[in-house]
């Protein structure tokens, strides 16, 4: 294997910074800010907007609400609606009487074909 082609492993702290948790994982990135994590060490630190410990579809906030608005929409659309038949006056129905045309056949003359 060739030397110095792969970028450095090291552990690196994530910090999300909606919630003010922290991460330690190992990562290739290379920030140039570091912060003293939970263990008392120093660690470049990479701050992200978005994590598992606030995003809504892993911590659940924000489900309740939406089945709550599908439930209200389905209600209002379906059983809230109570619409009275409407009356149909009976109409009878047209005879029209048929014209039969004579539809003239074209009949092709059959041509043979010399091999």
């Amino acid at each position: 294997m060739k030397k110095d082609i792969h970028p450095k492993y090291q552990p690196i702290i994530f910090h999300d910074v909606s919630c003010n948790k922290s991460f330690l994982i190992s990562s290739t990135l290379e920030p140039k800010e570091k912060m003293q994590y939970e263990d008392g060490k120093e660690y470049p630190v990479f701050k992200i907007e978005t994590s598992s410990e606030s995003h809504p579809f892993y911590t659940g906030k924000g489900r309740m609400e939406t089945k709550e608005g599908r439930i209200a929409r389905f209600r209002k659309r379906y059983v809230e609606e109570k619409v009275e038949p409407k009356v149909e006056e009976k109409v009878e129905p047209k005879v029209e009487e048929k014209v039969e045309s004579k539809v003239e056949e074209k009949v092709e003359p059959k041509v043979e074909e010399k091999v």
